[in-house]
């Protein structure tokens, strides 16, 4: 099974409806397919710069590790000059902080959602809220 444009779309408007829910800031939503390419990138009125590469880095970042980017920011304090590596690898693209949550059908990744905008906490929690009632598994980490 694949991420379907569909399940991408649903998802990064729930990320919405529940941004709204809890008052966050304005968000960015990237939503990645398992191979990391862009399926949804939604900006909310009022969002500052850099927020849709920022977005995309915390998602692609899961993708091309296979783990949320909460884990990932863990690994940088453990093993700094890996994920420091993997970054330039990445062309500087990788956003190693909570945010990325990857999108799991029966322990297979289909794809990622990287949220900015507010804490990293709050942007990991909305992703994971959107893709767990989405029907999928939510994986940050």
């Amino acid at each position: 099974m694949e991420l379907t444009l569909e399940d991408a779309r649903g998802m990064a408007d729930s990320c919405l409806q529940f941004a709204a829910e809890m008052k966050l800031k304005p968000i960015t939503v990237a939503v990645v397919d398992a191979t990391g390419q862009l399926k949804v990138l939604l900006r909310q009125d009022g969002t500052s710069t850099l927020r849709a590469e920022i977005a995309q880095g915390k998602a692609k970042g899961a993708i091309a590790l296979g783990m949320g980017s909460r884990a990932i920011f863990e690994r940088a304090r453990e093993q700094p000059y890996f994920i420091q590596s993997v970054n330039a690898l990445a062309g500087g693209a990788l956003v190693p902080v909570p945010g990325g949550v990857l999108i799991r059908r029966d322990g297979r990744i289909l794809g990622a959602i990287g949220i900015t905008g507010d804490s990293s906490d709050n942007d990991e929690t909305c992703a994971s809220r959107a893709i767990e009632a989405a029907g999928f598994t939510a994986d940050g980490g």
